[in-house]
């Protein structure tokens, strides 16, 4: 037999061969062997991860159901790197039927294929910690739950059957549980507990700033328990599920769309398929596309996809409903953060900001940031980076996460921060909170501990980051100039009299009023504001000190919740009272060497929701005033514009047109 033919055989031997060992595997067996992928590459990082998926699906659950959180975390040594965990909740419970599916089916949940936000999106998750449980302990999870209209609670111990990927139910039990109803979720796995910096104490921690809604124990091995306690009693608004917005729709995603759909003409299938489509817009974009109308989706070719692809981008398509989305809001932001790290007592919240929604991949989302500065946080290490995806704490993978990257970007010393190089991560006393919530978190991996780079997202969150960065840059400005001003307004007001009282000896003469003459060397006019909490109301206070030798007139703008003020503390009525809050008083004369006080008490407010004004002037020369900032544009208090400044000049002590006063001072000091 000739050579070739004998090499052809063999070839067709071996193709046969591999054919038979070519099989299906589980995807529950693809996940034993590459646990690494769903957070379980470390012992550290496994223990976190089991507590992590529990609680994600415990607020879930009670949010599902309306139900304010009240969860126990409970992690127990049993021996060497073993522990049990214990999670428990007062959610509306799992009816019997659903319990082994829920905890010991990877891939199985409801919220795969809806479009509204969640915590968990895969159905992967605390199926996983079952499956890691038993293949590092050999030991089955314990899940107990029970609803609100049965006596007893169905208790049951079970395992994932990997290769079927079915749950396996060892033993099974109706058993008493003092609860109404609730979930009670137990796991044996192989880890390893530390404190500090990501640690399941700092991931709670996290949980806690970003759902003050809930209420959460945590009992560490030590067994020192924590409570963090609820900040609000307020639910968040509950999500509705949407259709994908055209926006961002790719081209293979808009195919299989339509060949599945049950609509029998294009107009019908854009409009029932996608978000924001009206007939009308639907219509549009078919005669856009060179797409008859009447057309049948299923026979949707190649090319006509990608043209009403390319007519989706010309016609002018509203943005998405927000109400698929929960963000957390800027007064709950900065309830969540008082709650949890007021013991740190910072010296500025900036107000947290919440950016409109917008489309990636025909998903909503929503970016949020807020930033605290000052008090005990460390100003010579990197500032604290507090990332969050739907309300959930990422811990891991802090490099690699489109927020890390954002933050990266913004050049810092803009604001106020120390960024060597001008870019990386800024050091200094502050801690940044970045929020981003979606139908669809695109996570790097299915561990879900980095948001991946995508543009529209990072774009989202780096004008986010300027904006509230406006605001800690107006607070440090603001208390800055009003730091040295009242400096040097100190020691004038001491080393004039000092000379007159000299001089006045000197020549045997009355001490003359020196009021004139301290208004000429200040020239300014001085703002100086306060708020102070006292028997439940907010006491408010502007003072205006004329330092100039002539009248001063001008408007003083606020950013007050107007219909809190208590009316009989406030002696001058505004002008004007605006939309959101924006309050304008009329000052038209304040006399030179004047002291003018604006005063008025806030009833009604919660303490942590007033803590700092938002005080501006208009109606005068801006270089005369120091304390507050001019009015920004029409009323722009929100900082909307974002707008890169250029550096400041600034002009060094003892310079010409500058007064040294501690130079002054000395030389008083020395003919004493």
């Amino acid at each position: 037999m000739p050579s070739g033919s004998r090499r052809r055989i063999v070839l067709s031997s071996i193709a046969h061969e591999l054919a038979k060992k070519q099989k299906e595997i589980s995807v529950s067996e693809f996940f034993e062997k590459n646990k690494q992928i769903l957070g379980f590459d470390s012992l550290t990082r496994a223990l976190i991860t089991s507590v992590k998926e529990a609680v994600d699906n415990s607020l879930d659950a009670c949010e599902d159901a309306s139900v304010l959180p009240e969860l126990i975390i409970k992690v127990e040594k049993v021996e060497n790197n073993e522990y049990r965990v214990t999670v428990e909740d007062n959610g509306p419970g799992i009816v019997k039927k659903q319990v082994p599916n829920v905890f010991a089916r990877l891939l199985y949940g409801s919220r795969f294929h809806t479009r509204s936000q969640r915590r968990g999106q895969q159905g992967i998750g605390v199926s996983a910690v079952v499956m890691y449980g038993q293949l590092t302990t050999g030991k089955a999870a314990t899940v107990r739950s029970k609803i609100s209209d049965e006596d007893v609670a169905y208790e049951c111990d079970l395992i994932l059957d990997t290769k079927k990927n079915r749950p396996d139910i060892i033993k099974e039990d109706f058993v008493i549980w003092d609860r109404v109803h609730g979930t009670s979720f137990q796991i044996h796995v192989k880890g390893k507990y530390i404190t500090g910096k990501q640690s399941i104490f700092e991931y709670l921690k996290g949980v806690a700033i970003v759902n003050p809604h809930a209420k959460i124990t945590f009992v560490p091995p030590e067994g020192n328990t924590v409570v963090f306690e609820r900040a609000t009693e307020q639910m968040p608004p509950p999500t509705k599920e949407i259709k994908p917005h055209p926006e961002g729709v790719e081209l293979g995603e808009l195919l299989s769309m339509a060949k599945y759909t049950e609509s029998l003409k294009m107009t019908s299938f854009l409009n029932n398929e996608f978000s924001r489509i009206s007939y009308r817009v639907a219509r549009e974009i078919c005669e856009l596309a060179g797409v008859a109308p009447d057309a049948r989706p299923d026979k949707l070719s190649l090319e006509e996809a990608g043209a009403i692809l390319e007519a989706i981008k010309k016609v002018k398509i509203m943005a998405p409903e927000t109400d698929c989305l929960s963000p957390i809001g800027e007064t709950l932001i900065r309830k969540g953060l008082k709650n949890v790290l007021g013991g740190l007592t910072p010296e500025f919240y900036a107000p947290p900001v919440t950016r409109e929604p917008k489309v990636f991949g025909g998903n909503p989302f929503v970016v949020e940031v807020g930033i605290v500065y000052g008090g005990e946080l460390n100003r010579e290490e990197p500032i604290q980076i507090l990332r969050f995806a739907n309300r959930v704490p990422l811990m891991y993978q802090q490099g690699a996460c489109a927020i890390t990257q954002a933050i990266q970007t913004v050049d810092w010393r803009r604001y106020g921060l120390e960024q060597r190089g001008g870019q990386g991560i800024p050091y200094g006393p502050a801690i940044v909170l970045v929020h981003v919530a979606s139908t669809k978190i695109p996570y790097t991996s299915e561990s879900k501990e980095a948001v991946a780079n995508i543009p529209e997202i990072k774009e989202e969150i780096e004008l986010a980051l300027k904006h509230c960065a406006r605001r800690l840059k107006t607070h440090l400005n603001k208390a800055a100039k009003k730091g040295k001003a009242k400096v040097k307004f100190e020691i004038v007001q001491d080393i004039i009299p000092m000379i007159a009282e000299k001089s006045a000896k000197i020549v045997g003469k009355p001490v003359p009023d020196i009021a004139g003459t301290i208004t000429k060397i200040m020239n300014v006019v001085w703002i100086d504001d306060s708020v102070t909490f006292e028997k439940k109301k907010h006491h408010v206070s502007v003072k205006i000190y004329n330092y100039t030798p002539k009248s001063q007139a001008l408007h003083l703008h606020m950013l007050v919740p107007y219909d809190k003020v208590d009316q009989k503390s406030l002696e001058v009525k505004p002008i004007e009272v605006r939309e959101g809050n924006k309050v304008t008083w009329d000052l038209k004369r304040i006399s030179s060497t004047e002291v003018y006080e604006l005063a008025f008490d806030l009833v009604g407010v919660p303490q942590e929701q007033y803590d700092d004004n938002e005080v501006y002037v208009s109606h005068i020369d801006p270089a005369s005033v120091i304390g507050v900032e001019v009015l920004p544009g029409d009323w722009d208090l929100e900082h909307l514009k974002i707008t890169e400044e250029g550096p400041e000049e600034t002009m060094d002590e003892g310079e010409e047109g500058e007064v040294d006063y501690d130079e002054v001072a000395e030389v008083v000091k020395n003919e004493e």
